[in-house]
């Protein structure tokens, strides 16, 4: 066993051996929780099962995480490529005991797994604890047999481990592998402990405490374990290397960008394939986990990490763009082990590609830029801050390289100055992360649960029911009663009404009750995913805690919800027939007048693409099958082709809708999904799609119609059609020739106007033209205001005017709504005395613009006043007349 996937595989299969569910890795991006970025540890997804928001039917779980640090208090970025273990992207092996199993077996399965199942040597490894976890120190010495000289007492916080001020926490116990004498360092603990030959390889995590406000107050009632081992360290170890990028993983990606570049990975080029291959990992799981490259939050981290391998790419002689070629020989390594990479290989391809042929245009500017901006800078000098930040805001240059560029040349970059003009662009998107996700009464919220228990939803079979009042909340705070006239969210015990998620908007309708108690509920929403919450105002009457109810859904709007959200569904089923298994669903609003629909496509759909997709969702439609639903575990509904919604959370059962496709073996579209939908696909009546759009880069929008919102749309466009052939003077059927023999006819007429014009411009030719000169200051003079002339024709016109005149000047100024251009010709006898750059300065400055430029023969410019074009042509005179 020496591979990597073998080694991930055997971690996973043992602990899966000894009672424990083997989960597959959430992804990049943690569900529900506003205080991460990425997922950067093993213990993420079960957070809430920690904090006990959660349960699980297993009580012990192990997996192989994803993890990104590259943003906020884990960042590693600027360390990546220069050292032997710092990573963006890295997986974290760990095994979890939620209330089971504690520290004596914890230590069983990480000594077994080491010496038995891998075959570490024993004198290789010691542990640390915490100093005043004698219970560990002596399940050491018991179950590994460790001398107590190996097992090391550590005082300080890295033994000791808390998810916050408030909530579980505990001692550690971390485990080191020895790499031998012939590498420098001490043991954890000792004055050399930052050296490389002591490598800790596994944490284990002794959850038995908790704490409120940083104190330790008691114990946990159920103790648990939570661990975590780098999967590129420990087969660092197994493969008998000191250093991860040696690993056979690392090798491959960076052989891979060897052969593309024909550099080798020796030298100052080492650390540039270093990073190459590392970046090319997390940007590649970062994109296949829904992340897309953005100038904010998580798409700006994740543009960093490109733009910082696409740097190092160029640095190696890459003329080309490079990063996306690399990415097969990662799904070679790492898709069978992450199936989602392969899936969205076409994706991240193309999303690389574009983002470093656009990269590569940002750098060639950059460097110019910066170039002109240090022409007076010299060793020791510093490149003020605010000029580092004009080069990032203007031109996406990124700060690490401008500093890079400058290393060579001995000059500092002004961190302090370029972080001071960052702060105000960034403040907006630095509160925005601290609030996400979360509500200012979340507490509330999480009182009421943890009180009644998840609301029971009746809603798939029902529109109406009776429950019971278990909480009434009215400005953030829950209140035992309310009244008449009062706004007020009111959670039952159970309820027909839908909370808004998964992109569908919740219901509304009514709640009445006794004496006469009348709420018009507006609105449903689903705080903490298990909730529902009924936003509504008392009409009449008055509602208590206890109170029994009748409830009852506003039928109209949710058949039409519904039939929108089935449409979601074939529509998702159709773009991916048309455009390729690389489209997934990017968000989604389901309401009851419309439908909007995003999803990962990197550009725009062409009327024949649109033609298609909706003629095959309407197919589907008239073949009007049944939808059918079953519950399912997750495991069991994605082997079975239920594709799962990215963001969406799962529990132990799932709901997996199947539609469509008469007579086929498979249904057209088999989705994981907990919303309402019809139940024929007849219901949805007719689709329409209204628009298409883009969203931003690598995403799309359409937006579309069912049923009778789309027979109102056609109608209006029936009667649009109808009202245009009428001012048209034709049928329906001719408005199209019409308006194309119309076209024509405009057409044929703009070139006969812009042909006067020209004849017309200084007085058109002969005699009446020669006329129209003046004398000004000895020199001959033409100059005319012109509406509507294009300023590309001034040009041509004043060579035409410098022939006629044979020695003079003239000036052009052509007006074009509100705003003026101006054109001035001096014939070559003339430059000496008059500039044409000099009289266009003037005109510009009249006509309330700065500058224009050219030569002394020919110059133009221009001025947001029109109205002063007359003004323009005698400042033109003046400074010809001296």
């Amino acid at each position: 066993m020496t591979s990597t996937n073998e080694i991930r595989r055997s971690f996973l299969e043992y602990f899966g051996s000894q009672g424990h569910e083997v989960v597959h890795s959430a992804p990049l991006v943690p569900y529900n929780d506003p205080t991460l970025m990425f997922t950067n540890a093993g213990m993420v997804p079960f957070k809430n099962v920690f904090t006990g928001l959660e349960t699980r039917a297993v009580p012990r779980a192990t997996s192989s995480q994803k993890c990104v640090r590259a943003g906020g208090k884990h960042n590693d970025l600027d360390n990546v490529g220069y050292t032997a273990r710092h990573h963006t992207f890295f997986e974290m092996l760990g095994n979890f005991s939620f209330g089971d199993y504690f520290k004596e077996q914890a230590i069983t399965h990480a000594w077994t797994l080491l010496t038995r199942e891998w075959g570490l040597p024993k004198d290789k490894l010691l542990a640390t604890v915490y100093h005043t976890d004698d219970e560990a120190f002596e399940l050491w010495k018991k179950i590994a047999g460790l001398p107590e000289e190996r097992i090391i007492r550590i005082a300080t916080k890295d033994n000791f481990w808390a998810m916050g001020d408030d909530g579980p926490c505990g001692p550690c116990s971390e485990i080191f592998f020895d790499h031998g004498d012939h590498i420098w360092g001490g043991p954890p603990g000792s004055a050399e402990e930052d050296g490389d030959r002591f490598i800790e390889i596994w944490n284990l995590v002794f959850m038995q405490f908790e704490q409120a406000a940083g104190e330790i107050v008691g114990n946990l009632p159920k103790p648990s374990i939570d661990t975590g081992m780098g999967l590129e360290r420990v087969a660092a170890v197994l493969q008998g290397e000191h250093d991860n990028y040696d690993t056979d993983t690392f090798r491959a990606l960076i052989a891979a960008s060897e052969g593309l570049t024909g550099v080798k990975a020796e030298g100052d080029q080492r650390a540039s394939h270093r990073v190459i291959a590392d970046h090319l990992r997390s940007t590649s799981f970062l994109l296949a986990d829904g992340v897309l490259p953005s100038n904010e939050g998580r798409g700006y981290v994740l543009r960093r990490i490109m733009r910082r391998a696409m740097r190092h790419a160029h640095l190696l002689g890459a003329r080309e763009p490079l990063m996306h070629r690399l990415v097969g020989a990662l799904v070679t390594e790492m898709g069978q082990a992450y199936p989602e990479l392969g899936r969205a290989q076409p994706l991240i391809e193309e999303t690389l590609l574009r983002e470093e042929v656009q990269f590569r245009r940002t750098l060639s500017n950059g460097l110019k830029l910066l170039d002109e901006a240090t022409t007076e800078l010299g060793e020791g000098d510093k490149l003020p801050g605010e000029t580092a930040f004009r080069l990032y805001d203007t031109f996406g240059f990124p700060y690490d390289l401008t500093e890079d560029a400058l290393r060579s040349r001995g000059i500092a970059v002004d961190k302090d100055g370029f972080d001071a003009a960052m702060a105000q662009q960034k403040a907006a998107a630095r509160a925005a992360w601290k609030g996400s996700g979360q509500t200012a009464d979340s507490e509330v919220w999480f009182d009421i649960a943890e009180r009644e228990g998840a609301t029971e939803f009746t809603g798939y079979t029902a529109t109406s029911g009776e429950g019971q009042v278990v909480a009434l909340v009215k400005d953030g705070q829950e209140v035992p009663s309310a009244s008449a006239g009062d706004e007020v969210i009111v959670l039952t015990n159970q309820t027909p009404f839908y909370g808004e998620s998964g992109g569908q908007t919740g219901d509304s309708g009514a709640i009445t009750g006794a004496d006469g108690l009348k709420i018009v509920v507006s609105d449903t929403s689903k705080p903490l995913g298990r909730l529902h919450a009924h936003q509504g105002k008392i009409e009449a009457g008055t509602i208590k805690v206890g109170d029994a109810v009748a409830l009852a859904v506003d039928t109209a709007r949710r058949d039409a919800t519904r039939a929108n959200h089935s449409a979601t569904h074939l529509l998702h089923a159709a773009l991916r027939h048309r455009l390729g298994a690389h489209v997934t669903q990017k968000g989604s609003l389901v309401a009851p007048d419309r439908l909007r629909f995003d999803f990962s496509h990197p550009t725009a759909l062409s009327a024949e693409d649109i033609a298609v997709i909706e003629a095959e969702v309407n197919a589907e439609i008239r073949g009007n099958e049944p939808v059918t639903t079953r519950l399912m575990t997750p495991d069991d509904a994605i082997a079975a082709g239920a594709m799962a919604l990215f963001g969406e959370k799962y529990g132990d059962e799932v709901r997996v809708l199947s539609m469509g496709s008469t007579g086929a073996e498979h249904p057209y579209s088999v989705e994981l999904c907990g919303g309402t939908h019809v139940r024929a696909l007849g219901d949805i009546g007719v689709f329409r799609i209204v628009s298409e759009s883009a969203v931003s880069s690598g995403v799309r929008r359409i937006e579309a119609l069912t049923g009778e919102g789309a027979r109102q749309w056609l109608v209006g466009r029936e009667e649009a059609l109808k009202h245009a052939a009428s001012l048209l003077r034709t049928t329906p059927e001719e408005v199209e020739g019409r308006v194309a023999a119309l076209l024509d006819e405009r057409r044929k007429l703009e070139r006969e106007l812009a042909d006067a014009k020209k004849a017309l411009a200084l007085g058109g030719g002969g005699a009446k033209a020669e006329a129209a000169d003046e004398d000004v200051g000895g020199v001959k003079f033409a100059g005319q205001v012109l509406e509507g002339m294009d300023p590309k024709e001034l040009r041509g016109l004043l060579d035409q005017a410098k022939q006629r005149l044979g020695s003079g000047v003239a000036v052009i100024v052509a007006v074009n709504d509100g705003r003026a251009s101006i054109a001035a010709a001096v014939t070559d006898d003339l430059t000496g005395k008059v500039s044409a750059v000099d009289l266009v300065r003037a005109g510009v400055e009249a006509l309330g613009g700065k500058g224009g430029g050219g030569r002394p023969d020919m110059a133009q410019g221009g001025g947001p006043d029109g109205a002063k074009a007359a003004d323009a042509i005698a400042a033109v005179k003046a400074v010809i007349a001296g």
